[in-house]
């Protein structure tokens, strides 16, 4: 019996030393994989800087090429159109249409409440019932419910006067 209590506790010191190796592992790896990851995003950014300040010398190119035709300020006004339309239209390129296919995104699901598309849902997130009650075909009748429409005989029209406020509401 003896014996076998020794290999037990060589077994859980072999399983703590395996289980210490591999913490080591993927901690090693993870610090490489965010090292990379972070590299990576630094050059996005630069990227992304530089090209601020290329567009913006650009503008200035512009506004200074019609600057020499134009007064200082109708050169500015046109850069600033051109530079407004080219927005415009890129936003426009970014943003999915019902025209072009997204192959993409078309299999990925989408949170709970957001639209594809813009449009709106046909039902709540919740799926439970109707986005909005149903509207009733006609007004509403006076006296007995279900009765026909407000030619029939006995029935009249509600008046202001005949709410009382301090009366409880139900809703069925």
């Amino acid at each position: 019996m003896d014996r076998l209590d020794h290999l037990e506790h060589l077994d859980k010191q072999l399983v703590d030393e395996l289980a210490q190796v591999a913490r080591e592992t993927v901690r090693d790896e993870l610090r490489e994989q965010t090292r990379r990851q972070r590299r990576r995003a630094m050059l996005y950014a630069g990227s992304g800087a530089v090209a601020l300040y290329a567009g913006a010398a650009l503008a200035l190119a512009l506004g200074l090429g019609l600057a020499t035709g134009l007064p200082d300020w109708a050169a500015a006004l046109i850069t600033a159109a051109i530079l407004g339309v080219v927005a415009y239209v890129l936003r426009g390129a970014a943003r999915p249409s019902a025209s072009r296919s997204m192959p993409d995104h078309a299999a990925e699901p989408t949170a709970p409440g957001r639209t594809v598309g813009g449009s709106a849902p046909v039902a709540p997130p919740g799926g439970l019932g109707l986005p909005y009650p149903p509207m009733p075909a006609g007004p509403p009748e006076a006296g007995v419910p279900g009765a026909g429409t407000s030619d029939a005989p006995g029935a009249r029209q509600p008046r202001p006067d005949d709410i009382d406020p301090e009366q409880p509401h139900h809703r069925a």
